[in-house]
């Protein structure tokens, strides 16, 4: 479990706050405006009315207390980069700051962000991979080559072990897991036999784990 604050509660401040509070993190969120906070208030520790451009509102919090602090402004750029600036300056251990272009992110990371997040930008990249595919069903970037994606099983595997494909070897990639009726299966047994209607959940190079997938 990890102290959260989420500072702004636009659509991707609501998500990340409810999905951060479901995963059993104690979470705060605040914005300046109460309406964005009504529907969110219930699900998460706590959800302040405040303006947290002003750095006595930003002490108030106690930064130093949270393991991340998330700027979730988009809207207004100059907003997002001084809080960034603020919350670093006030002892914040690691903080992730919303950009929607680049220039905003060289900013944003040269005034104290720790990380940068385009959420916009990074769907729009999962989801141009992952339908470029014809059986791919999800996609995780983890670098500009590297992936972990969720495929069908090829069919001319049905019915053969890892070893005796050589996963590895011939196609380049590694079998992390299993998904079988909506749930995932680590796998490590090599004398696993793949199976018809199962999916397989592989890493490696987009260009490897896409030549399979077709």
């Amino acid at each position: 479990m990890k102290s959260v604050l989420i500072i702004g509660t636009g659509k991707f401040g609501k998500c990340l706050a409810l999905k951060m509070a479901e995963l059993g993190n104690e979470v705060m969120v605040v914005d300046k405006d109460e309406n964005e906070l009504k529907e969110i208030s219930e699900h998460v520790t706590s959800a302040l009315v405040a303006d947290c451009m002003d750095e006595n509102v930003l002490k108030s919090f106690g930064i130093n207390n949270f393991d991340i602090c998330f700027v979730c402004i988009g809207e207004n750029f100059q907003s997002s980069l001084e809080i960034t600036s603020l919350l670093k300056d006030n002892g914040a251990k690691y903080v992730v700051s919303k950009a929607e272009r680049d220039i905003h992110a060289k900013f944003l990371l040269r005034n104290g962000a720790d990380e940068i997040i385009f959420p916009e930008k990074d769907m729009a990249n999962r989801a141009a991979y992952r339908f470029s595919a014809n059986h791919m069903f999800d996609y995780i970037q983890l670098s500009p080559d590297y992936a972990v994606s969720e495929i069908k099983t090829p069919e001319q595997w049905i019915g053969k072990t890892i070893s005796h494909v050589n996963v590895r070897m011939n196609f380049n990639v590694n079998v992390l897991a299993y998904k079988e009726d909506g749930k995932i299966h680590p796998l490590s047994n090599p004398n696993y036999i793949f199976k018809e209607h199962t999916r397989l959940i592989v890493s490696g190079a987009w260009k490897d784990v896409e030549k399979i997938s077709k």
